[in-house]
């Protein structure tokens, strides 16, 4: 049978690192998990109380394309108490997970053809998303000394139909300021570019609070995610905040694509935005994680890392010691037992001389994942 042109999008390396270290679990090897971007812990009790207490009340039918009322006005409320934004809750999107909200944005934005700028590294299936929707990712080469983030110079004159960053941005953990994101947006602007701020790691901040690009302008696409902060991975359920005007075009797509969000992850997720005590519970264990890795990384040979502000991971140069970071991570996998991830999923012209470390699990797994990793490097020599 047939193929579209349209469906030959490159594989998600993390998800077959994943793959790899499942294998070897199951032949019987204790694998410590630095490859993948998902809390080890699930949803919060409550949330999950919430939703048992549902289901013997409701029969789960379909949502509204928009997403529960009450979810809305409560991700409305959020801005107001994280950024102080006086947030119009018919402004807000409920999406399947921020995957959903990406093609839900792309096809409301652009055209087949148009040319959209993303930060390299970044999330890999920002690329493969707009390459499935005929559109064409152009991948912006950021330099260390912007801390791995696009800069207006970055795309000065490539005429651009988006700009989409990340803050704080995967696979870096770095985080653009209120002066450097609203630098962004104006210059995007400027050329008649549509801005989205992928948001989806906020709440997740250890020296400052992520600034949202709703605190510059109106007219932005914003998207975050019950994934990272409330820690709903599985249960695929996000936001996006768009402009008053682009509400009902959202609407009438997300009517065709999806229906609706999965309406159990919604009553699940609307009791999680209660759980701020667990929740801050969760982000003290990365905060601790975080510490060992500035200071394991380093010490095991890791010592060219990007300024992680925020997230849960670390952006390693590896060059001295590999020009296949996709082997490298193999080898690492084989005689470590520790999965990471290659740097070619967020960066496909300077990734094979980097790998990307996750410390989203829990704080002993870190404290053994470093000490194989140091004595992996001590051996390899």
């Amino acid at each position: 049978m047939r193929n579209s042109t349209r469906s030959k999008v490159d594989p998600f390396i993390v998800m077959d690192v994943m793959e790899s270290a499942r294998q070897a679990e199951e032949a019987g090897r204790h694998i410590i998990h630095m490859e993948v971007g998902q809390p080890s812990t699930g949803a919060p009790k409550a949330a999950i109380e919430a939703l048992k207490t549902a289901l013997d009340q409701d029969a789960m039918g379909y949502t509204v394309a928009l997403g529960l009322p009450a979810l809305r006005a409560r991700i409305a409320q959020l801005y107001g108490e994280w950024y102080n934004v006086d947030l119009n809750p018919e402004r807000v999107v409920i999406t399947p997970g921020s995957s959903g909200a990406f093609i839900l944005a792309f096809t409301a934005l652009f055209d087949s053809g148009d040319k959209v700028g993303i930060g390299a590294p970044g999330y890999p299936s920002y690329r493969q998303i707009l390459k499935a929707l005929g559109m064409v990712p152009v991948d912006l080469p950021t330099a260390p000394k912007n801390r791995y983030q696009p800069v207006a110079a970055d795309f000065a004159g490539m005429d651009l139909a988006g700009l989409m960053v990340a803050s704080p941005a995967n696979p870096t953990g770095t985080m653009l300021d209120h002066e450097a994101l609203g630098a962004l947006i104006g210059a995007a602007q400027g050329q008649g570019a549509a801005f989205i701020s992928d948001e989806i790691y906020h709440g997740l901040e250890y020296e400052k609070k992520a600034v949202t690009a709703l605190e510059i302008s109106d007219d932005v696409y914003v998207i975050n995610s019950f994934s990272k902060y409330f820690s709903m991975t599985g249960w695929r359920v996000g936001w996006m905040v768009v402009p008053e005007d682009h509400v009902r075009v959202l609407e009438r797509i997300a009517q065709n694509m999806f229906i609706c969000a999965p309406h159990a992850s919604q009553v699940a997720a609307l009791a999680a935005m209660e759980c701020s005590e667990e929740l801050e519970a969760n982000l003290e264990v990365y905060r601790t994680n975080r510490a060992l890795m500035q200071a394991g990384l380093p010490q095991a040979g890791f010592d060219k890392i990007a300024p992680p502000d925020g997230a849960f991971y670390f952006y390693a140069d590896v060059s001295e010691f590999t020009s296949d970071s996709r082997a490298f991570a193999a080898e690492i996998l084989d005689k470590a037992g520790v999965a990471v991830t290659p740097g070619l999923d967020f960066d496909p012209a300077r990734g094979a001389t980097t790998l990307r470390f996750s410390y989203a699990r829990a704080t002993a797994d870190i404290e053994e994942g470093l000490a194989r990793l140091a004595r992996f490097m001590q051996a390899r020599g």
